[in-house]
């Protein structure tokens, strides 16, 4: 094992998040190395580590003064084992190759979890639509789609959203792809509700965290009435993992942004989410606009070089980082178990370094990996994808009960695995090793491909 991740590593050094990534399951995997010698035998490492295809293109788009300029378009297709490959893209400024071989890595996982017969993958771009026009936004996915339409369609690869791409970057991709394919399909997942999307779509990753980390604390006899939660992020998963937590009895104190964050003594209530989802959505505004707003509340911005973000220092029950990849580290996750928290559930990729994920262990923390909670996303997706199939469009209760039995069950599947191979308790080993089983034992029925 140790050899092939120096392999991987001196092939690709600089894909850091990837090597990461890497670390983090192919540790939690070594039991089954070590009980089926036939996995060794037939190099599942090797192949579950390396893409099946990578497709990189520039992007050529020009903006609101005739200016030309050019980006890089990617998609990583990881591993369609157990279906299509699914995942989102990605448009922000940090995006690199390196970035998508690690989401499309933890893709496969996480669908493999859903139990949907969906396999991994990644996308996006180092375009940032923050501070385009619309105009400038629509040219820049209707060239970026020029290129991808060859590479995807509904029985090979489906893409969404992720960080930069909501329902209006979804709606221009789709819009292109179907003049250039000329054709009606579920090719992308995301869609507006009344030209194929799903109900429970946008709520989904939020609600789906929020429901796991419920099953978390009933393990504890404990629920999410009355709990005091920090939320990171202010986009699509943290607002509305703030309206599930707000449902179900608990109380929401912080939500940030790339200038800072807001702590809010009494609470985000209701009333106050709707304001941020107008602020954030609509116009598009920055966070520190709260503080304006609800004089109460106070916005600390965040110096990146101070090694550690002050938002988890406040004392709280639950942790939801809902932001971006490694944004608590070990400064902050001391932090967090000092300021009495018991819960950390993900509702980002991978935003918990390896240094902070020890450190929730040795406290005895109950933490999720956002391979098992943030998986409502993609798994809401999957339904979506069934929709259209079908032609069809289930209730929103139909779809909101579905999703709240698949994060019961990726709960279930995790503790078991976690059992079964003498980690009892640990969901990140237990959900890399069902999502690793479950994936490699697809590869072997399937021959050598």
């Amino acid at each position: 094992m140790d050899a092939i991740i120096s392999r991987i590593i001196d092939r690709d050094p600089d894909q850091k998040e990837f090597h990461q990534a890497l670390h983090e399951v192919l540790a939690s995997v070594k039991p089954v190395l070590d009980r089926n010698f036939e996995y060794r035998q037939l190099a599942v490492l090797d192949r579950i580590t390396e893409p099946e295809r990578v497709i990189m293109f520039r992007v050529p788009w020009m903006d609101d003064d005739g200016q030309v300029h050019v980006n890089r378009g990617f998609r990583v297709g990881m591993n369609s084992a157990l279906g299509p490959y699914k995942g989102g893209l990605r448009f922000h400024a940090s995006v690199n190759l390196g970035i998508i071989k690690f989401l499309a890595f933890e893709q496969v996982f996480k669908n493999s979890l859903t139990t949907l017969a969906m396999g991994g993958g990644k996308g996006g771009s180092d375009f940032d639509p923050k501070g385009k026009s619309d105009n400038e936004v629509m040219r820049f996915c209707q060239s970026f789609m020029a290129e991808l339409y060859r590479h995807i369609g509904p029985n090979t690869d489906v893409p969404a959203g992720d960080i930069g791409v909501g329902a209006r970057e979804i709606g221009y991709l789709f819009g292109m792809y179907k003049k250039l394919k000329n054709e009606f399909t579920g090719v992308l997942t995301g869609k507006g509700l009344g030209w194929g999307g799903s109900l429970i779509r946008p709520e989904a990753t939020g609600y789906g965290a929020v429901y796991f980390a419920a099953e978390m604390l009933q393990t504890r006899r404990e629920s999410i009435e009355n709990k005091r939660c920090l939320v990171s992020g202010s986009g699509n998963v943290a607002q509305f993992t703030t309206e599930k937590i707000l449902q179900l009895g608990g109380k929401v104190l912080t939500l940030s942004d790339s200038s800072g964050y807001i702590f809010d003594e009494q609470g985000i209530d209701q009333h106050k989410l709707a304001y941020v989802k107008q602020l954030k959505n609509i116009r598009r505004g920055r966070i520190s606009e709260y503080a304006m707003q609800y004089p109460e509340a106070v916005h600390v911005p965040v110096d990146p070089s101070l090694g550690y973000n002050p938002l988890w220092e406040h004392g709280a029950d639950c942790a939801f980082p809902c932001a971006t990849q490694n944004e608590i580290n070990g400064v902050d996750a001391v932090h967090l178990a000092k300021g009495g928290v018991q819960l950390i559930c993900e509702g980002a990729n991978m935003p918990t370094t390896p240094e902070a994920v020890d450190i929730f262990h040795d406290h005895t923390l109950l933490y999720a990996p956002g391979k098992a909670a943030n998986a409502g996303g993609v798994a809401v997706s999957g339904l979506e994808m069934a929709q259209n199939s079908m032609r069809l469009s289930w209730p929103r209760k139909e779809v909101d009960d579905r999703l709240k039995q698949i994060m019961k069950s990726i709960h279930r599947t995790c503790l078991d695995a976690a059992d079964e191979y003498g980690t009892p308790g640990n969901y990140m080993a237990g959900a890399n090793i069902a999502g690793f089983v479950k994936v490699v034992n697809a590869m072997l029925d399937q021959g050598l491909v």
